[in-house]
């Protein structure tokens, strides 16, 4: 990909995306879940007396789905953990003696 000037241009394609649209998407889903269990709820209303089972199932939906949606909505940015190079943990600066691994210094 080449600019008029003939400088080249790179794109960078696995930036995160920015917060502003992190914070737009995770209020994006908590409308769409809300909206949802608004439904559910009208729903369950609607039906209370025409098919028990049903309006009940849509009951339940309508309460535990606001839990589901605060903690989808409030899980924060997505990490891009697997890009990362893993890191191995440095060897061990403890020796120890030769004669017996186990014993404690001022043992004979």
């Amino acid at each position: 990909m080449t600019k008029r000037g003939g400088a080249q241009v790179f794109r960078i394609t696995t930036a995160r995306e920015g917060l502003h649209e992190d914070v737009r998407g995770r209020q994006r889903r908590y409308v769409v879940s809300m909206s949802v269990r608004t439904l559910s709820v009208v729903l369950a209303a609607t039906l209370w007396n025409v098919e028990r089972y049903v309006a009940l199932v849509a009951l339940v939906l309508g309460v535990l789905l606001p839990c589901a949606a605060v903690v989808v909505a409030n899980a924060g940015r997505r990490s891009d953990a697997a890009s990362l190079p893993a890191v191995e943990p440095a060897a061990s600066p403890i020796r120890r003696s030769p004669r017996c691994p186990t014993a404690h210094p001022r043992d004979p």
